[in-house]
């Protein structure tokens, strides 16, 4: 088997034992038997746990991040942010554990590495310059990261809410409805005070 498709399987396993068990369940040992490979494996791709977990915090980070740059320029800063964040609500459906990971909802036990806080930072940076396109060209850098933040957090809301109230009392699709309503709304009025 490649190198490439045992470090997926390690991470697909890591992910899913991060979901259904936390950072409490997750080993080296547990890792190897979900995989399906023995943990001599696991230390020849990842030095370790901590390596395992950046692994993930980077490969969700750069999930984040592709899932912002691969919406199309269509001319309307307003509706790429809309696509972004549908794209960005995918992400967090699609690999939950990786998205616990990176948003610290597995524990206070892991502490990203600085490779790792650069894909984060990087993240971000994209973010920034998507939501600057819904701002007044002369908007000042706090500016723009304070509306990249209001995004951010408008869309992880209610994703977190998911994962722990909501996920009970709705479907998905309910929710993703709902998110995207109020999501829209925040994208618009971001736009229009740009226009005052």
């Amino acid at each position: 088997m490649s190198e490439t498709s045992n470090k997926d399987r390690i991470l697909r396993a890591a992910s899913t034992i991060l979901l259904d068990k936390g950072l409490a369940g997750l080993s080296v040992r547990s890792i190897a038997q979900d995989a399906g490979l023995s943990t001599i494996a696991i230390y020849s791709h990842f030095d370790n746990k901590q390596g395992v977990l950046d692994a993930l915090y980077i490969e969700g980070f750069s999930l984040v991040r592709q899932a912002m740059e691969s919406v199309p320029d269509r001319g309307d800063p307003a509706t790429a942010a809309i696509e972004s964040g549908e794209r960005y609500l995918d992400i967090a459906h699609y690999n939950e554990g990786h998205y616990r990971l990176i948003f610290g909802e597995t524990g206070s036990q892991y502490l990203p590495s600085a490779e790792a806080q650069q894909a984060a930072n990087e993240a971000f940076d994209v973010l920034v310059r998507h939501v600057s396109a819904l701002l007044p060209s002369d908007a000042s850098p706090g500016s723009k990261q304070r509306a990249a933040l209001r995004i951010w957090a408008t869309l992880h809301g209610y994703v977190s809410l998911r994962h722990h109230v909501i996920g009970q009392l709705m479907d998905y699709q309910q929710w993703r409805n709902m998110t995207m309503n109020s999501f829209e709304k925040v994208v618009r009025e971001l736009q229009q005070s740009a226009r005052i």
